[in-house]
């Protein structure tokens, strides 16, 4: 009888311990699918970034510095491997985007040119899919997280050396407008 017991409760405890095993596999593998997602539109917005620079390039000449900002911005994107240097890579290049849409501003030619407008929303498209690509991934590491620290799954996780992910955040300086002034002889006529 107490055979029988002992065989229910080790039948009990290995099918709690596969399922909260593969329970959190599954989690984890949602947070790198999403990690995924979220890199696949970060490359697809860097793509875009060298011809609207080449677009921009021709009405505003003396900007160079912005340029530059911008294409190391996209290399510092491009050569990222984890997703912190990835978040701190792309927080970097919105920032020098910005930066490069308020130079446009000034160019009113540049804003009707066609090919401009179109780049322009090419890359607002890309920015909205990055946006609910990170808000997916966050989703998704959150309850990723918290399957990691609640009981009893915390001691599976403990024991199979599950490990917290991080969330994919905007730098303080990413929610502040940019502002860009021109001095006397920079002022575009």
């Amino acid at each position: 009888m107490y055979g029988i017991i002992l065989i229910g409760i080790i039948a009990i405890v290995a099918v709690y311990l596969w399922a909260t095993y593969n329970g959190l596999i599954t989690a984890k593998l949602r947070v790198d699918e999403s990690w995924s997602g979220i890199d696949v539109q970060l490359k697809r917005r860097a793509a875009l970034i060298p011809n609207l620079v080449e677009t921009v390039k021709g009405y505003a000449a003396h900007e160079k510095g912005v340029f530059q900002e911008v294409t190391e911005a996209r290399s510092a994107l491009m050569s990222a491997s984890t997703p912190k240097e990835k978040a701190q890579a792309d927080n970097m290049l919105s920032s020098t985007l910005k930066s490069l849409f308020a130079v446009a501003e000034a160019y009113p030619d540049l804003k009707a040119n066609e090919n401009f407008k179109h780049l322009q929303e090419e890359l607002t498209d890309a920015e909205d899919k990055v946006a609910y690509a990170r808000q997916f991934y966050n989703t998704n590491v959150m309850e990723y997280n918290i399957k990691l620290k609640v009981f009893p799954s915390v001691l599976v996780a403990n024991m199979f050396g599950f490990k917290s992910e991080e969330f994919f955040e905007a730098e303080e300086g990413e929610r502040e407008d940019v502002k860009v002034g021109f001095t006397a002889e920079e002022k575009p006529e």
